[in-house]
């Protein structure tokens, strides 16, 4: 089975009651790209790559689309196959792992249907057809912030996220008090993201002024060689995110001891094939991670679905969606939505969501 077609379209999603706000930047709206593979079977795949703007990560929605512009030519004819597909986009292009997720997405969807198996089928076997879920509450006042963490515990989230950074630290502490006094005691985890927005010294300070409160800290300072510094003299765990942008990177990582989990997400890595080789690393060392994207629809949202079924439950930080801040599904009856804090998998071949295309307009390439 060999790609005969690669279609590229750009979609907007606008962001519901925003803008969401992290400590770098506010998202009001995002353009993602979404990508068609067609097989010489005219069978047909869907993939999907959504950058949250561009300065959250080295990527952002007109590279994407230059990319993929970049690629296709070269990939028309190459088998429908990970292995050989991902070759193939390594010698066309370096880097730009953040396109070639939609291209490896679209492969997987498009193989299982060609095979009438699900994408969790493909990536070794579903463990659960419930996966948890967690929220992520933007930059916030304190109170504001607190009123929300309430409002997803009765909702049934096992797990919370709250960004901090990009104002005072004195402000991010009371936040991270006033969010602990009211879920302490309920079982609901926490993790406080920084995003790469704090300095070492507010880093330390942070974890120094909080030493009750268990949460994780997730990606507060900028580069690897801060976590570094950090390391030995915060008592929280640290997790990697934004800076996890190899495996070779995850491999030092976690062979160093540098981190205690990781938030991974599937665009940024490069698509489903090496985060099944991020989630078994993470086995080998017995490292929680979670399996989400920065932004996105159904595709992307039925993706991270689909390799978070395959986690040990216990290794399984949640899988995060956008869709309770974007309005509508590209597949109405199928669209993956966010129930008592979990996400169901979708069921059928492949991804188990068929796009309605005409909400995406005409291409703006094809090949």
């Amino acid at each position: 089975m060999k790609i005969t077609e690669i279609h590229v379209y750009r979609h907007d999603l606008p962001v519901h009651n925003g803008p969401y706000r992290m400590g770098h930047s506010e998202i009001r709206s995002l353009s993602t790209t979404l990508v068609k593979l067609v097989a010489d079977n005219g069978l047909f795949g869907w993939g999907e790559t959504c950058p949250v703007g561009p300065t959250y990560a080295e990527s952002h929605a007109a590279g994407a689309v230059a990319a993929l512009s970049e690629m296709a030519p070269g990939l028309i004819g190459t088998e429908v196959l990970p292995v050989p597909l991902h070759r193939r986009m390594d010698g066309l292009l370096h880097g730009h792992t953040y396109a070639k997720a939609a291209l490896d997405i679209a492969a997987h969807d498009l193989l299982g249907k060609h095979l009438g198996l699900s994408v969790s089928d493909l990536l070794g076997g579903a463990l659960t057809d419930r996966v948890p879920s967690y929220y992520a509450i933007g930059v916030g006042a304190p109170d504001e912030t607190a009123r929300i963490a309430a409002e997803k515990h009765a909702e049934g989230y096992p797990r919370l996220q709250i960004k901090i950074g990009g104002r005072p630290i004195e402000e991010d502490i009371e936040t991270v008090r006033k969010v602990w006094e009211v879920i302490r005691g309920s079982g609901m985890r926490l993790a406080v993201d920084g995003n790469r927005c704090l300095t070492t010294r507010d880093a330390l300070r942070l974890s120094r002024e909080c030493p009750e409160i268990p949460f994780i800290l997730e990606q507060p300072c900028a580069t690897i060689e801060d976590l570094r510094k950090i390391r030995p003299q915060v008592g929280h765990g640290i997790y990697m995110d934004e800076n996890g942008t190899s495996l070779n990177t995850v491999i030092t990582a976690a062979g160093t001891g540098l981190v205690d989990g990781f938030g991974m997400k599937v665009t940024r890595i490069g698509g489903l094939h090496p985060m099944r080789a991020f989630r078994d690393l993470c086995a080998a060392r017995n490292l929680p991670h979670t399996c989400d994207d920065s932004w996105g629809g159904d595709i992307i949202a039925a993706a991270c679905t689909h390799i978070g079924a395959t986690v040990a439950p216990e290794l399984l930080e949640g899988v995060w969606l956008a869709a309770p801040h974007i309005d509508g599904h590209y597949d109405q009856e199928n669209g993956l939505r966010v129930e008592a804090g979990h996400i169901k998998r979708p069921q059928g071949p492949g991804l188990g969501i068929v796009p309605d295309d005409s909400l995406f307009g005409a291409p703006v390439a094809s090949y």
